[in-house]
């Protein structure tokens, strides 16, 4: 059997105090307890720590060498819960966070500013990939998702919605004219997504339904490389409005077939895998990147 943290806490109390019945008043317990308790520890360890007689306790030779022992391991968790507290209080320590790149440039790191001032213990360290990680091999403590989850052993908070839109440059549309239904989609040039297959579903009310499957004319994996793509004029592409709406403002991409555009969004989710208790760290980054996407114009329109 295994010495206890409560047992070591009884024995210095007891010591210290003087008396059983001190020990017990500052640990809140009762003196029984205390009692039992020291006596499990000289059980376990097969010694006598201190010897009792009515009228006071003295430490053995074993008790004294046992004390110093027992002093630092109380110590040492006393420190540690300390630190933990103020880490609580004041979060400390590596965060690293992975997201899509159009996500990690367009909405987080404009952030980063704000919260690196909020909380200046956490050190951010953030990865970028157009793929599903997995945050374990990947050493990550939180990852951003954009669309439907599927990975059941994550927890998930929700961020919000980001509506997509088919857009296109005014260069593009110059050029090759504007798209008047869904139907005339087959002459123009197409951009979408290598994978997955979902993300070439466009928003588009037609005859089937509410979302067309295109045919891409050129692929990509990031919809950042996309959305540069539509700004040369390459094309017509679909994205996300977290990624677009300064350029929609700006006019360099404009909304085309919106009276046939049918209001969907894509749900953004903060993923972490399941804990007893969340880390500071990652809490003060899930409330601020809360807060933050609230007041974001593109989730509310």
């Amino acid at each position: 059997m295994k010495t206890s943290l409560d047992e070591l806490q009884a024995f210095t109390q007891v010591v210290d105090g003087g008396s059983i019945t001190a020990a017990a008043e500052q640990l809140g317990q009762t003196a029984s307890g205390i009692s039992r308790a020291l006596g499990r520890l000289e059980e376990k360890l097969g010694v006598t720590l201190l010897r009792r007689t009515t009228r006071r306790l003295e430490l053995t030779e074993e008790g004294a060498l046992f004390l110093a022992q027992a002093r630092r391991i109380v110590a040492a968790v006393e420190d540690a819960e300390e630190q933990m507290s103020l880490r609580r209080q004041a979060p400390a320590g590596r965060l690293r966070v992975n997201a899509a790149s159009p996500f990690m440039l367009h909405v987080l790191v404009p952030l980063v500013a704000g919260f690196r001032q909020r909380y200046p213990l956490i050190e951010l360290e953030l990865n970028s990939n157009d793929q599903i990680i997995d945050l374990l091999e990947q050493r990550t403590d939180l990852a951003i998702r954009i669309g439907a989850l599927r990975d059941s052993s994550l927890h998930a908070r929700p961020l919000g919605r980001s509506r997509v839109r088919v857009l296109a440059s005014p260069s593009y549309l110059a050029a090759r004219g504007m798209p008047r239904t869904p139907a005339e989609l087959d002459g123009h040039d197409l951009l979408g997504f290598t994978q997955p297959d979902s993300l070439n579903l466009w928003p588009l009310r037609h005859e089937q339904g509410d979302q067309l499957p295109i045919a891409p004319t050129l692929k990509a994996s990031s919809g950042e490389t996309l959305r540069q793509l539509a700004l040369a004029g390459a094309g017509l592409v679909c994205l996300s409005d977290f990624m677009t709406a300064e350029d929609r403002r700006s006019g360099t991409l404009v909304e085309v077939l919106a009276a046939h555009s049918a209001d969907t969004r894509q749900p953004i989710n903060a993923v972490y895998y399941r804990n007893t208790a969340l880390a500071a760290r990652i809490a003060c980054f899930l409330d601020y990147l809360s807060e933050c996407l609230a007041g974001q114009d593109w989730a509310k329109s």
